[in-house]
């Protein structure tokens, strides 16, 4: 028998061997709402500095989660959207965005507050 290349002891640290750590998950969930260039992120996320969400993008890009998409265009114009698998995650995203709402709510009742409101969808 071959030896795996890659031993997890559950299969959620393969998930956030993907998408952990503090900004990955934040882009991910903005970028369920369609389309974004670099500066709308940045705008949705301004605590985030410049050279971490380009290293980020980068790397959700070379994971086949996200897609840049560059247009030959003077001035040049990127944006960037989620791959089909990406979008596998969207759920997984919005139920965070949720359980996170209801702990703001239980442990800061009204002193807690969302900035970012969501888009109204069909759904």
């Amino acid at each position: 028998m071959q030896e795996p290349d890659k031993i997890y002891n559950t299969a959620v640290e393969a998930t956030l061997e993907v998408i952990g750590g503090k900004w990955k998950p934040v882009i991910l969930f903005h970028l369920t709402f369609g389309k974004r260039r670099n500066g709308e992120l940045k705008r949705l996320m301004p605590a985030i500095t410049q050279k971490v969400l380009t290293q980020q993008l980068g790397e959700l890009v070379d994971d086949g989660i996200v897609f840049r998409i560059s247009y030959n265009q003077v001035p040049p114009k990127v944006e960037y959207e989620l791959t089909d698998y990406g979008w596998s995650l969207k759920e997984i995203l919005h139920l965070m965005c949720r359980w996170g709402d209801t702990h703001i709510e239980k442990v800061y009742g009204d002193r807690g507050t969302v900035l970012f409101e969501p888009p109204q969808t069909d759904e």
